[in-house]
């Protein structure tokens, strides 16, 4: 059986230095506790790195609970909350 290769996404937020940050979407079932980001060292600059596999996912970062686009990317679809999700393809 020949597995699906997949790709490092790195994802990037300047938040509040100590803030609590994750990334939530379709690759993790929009669970924001699977992928928190890291502060290094308490710059306000959070990061984490993703392998996924190829595909096009929608994502949101979560910010001390509050559910925020990526300022950073430029493709965006509306969702059933009435907000907007960040699209990504792998």
């Amino acid at each position: 059986m020949k597995m699906l290769a997949g790709k490092k996404v790195k994802f990037e937020l300047e938040a509040e230095a100590g803030s609590s940050v994750s990334v939530a979407g379709t690759f993790n079932g929009w669970d924001p506790t699977k992928n928190p980001m890291k502060d290094n060292p308490h710059s306000g600059k959070f990061v984490t790195t993703l392998l996924l596999a190829p595909g096009r996912y929608e994502y949101k970062f979560v910010v001390n609970g509050d559910w925020r686009v990526d300022p950073n990317c430029t493709e965006w679809t509306p969702n059933d909350c009435g907000s907007l999700n960040n699209l990504m393809t792998v």
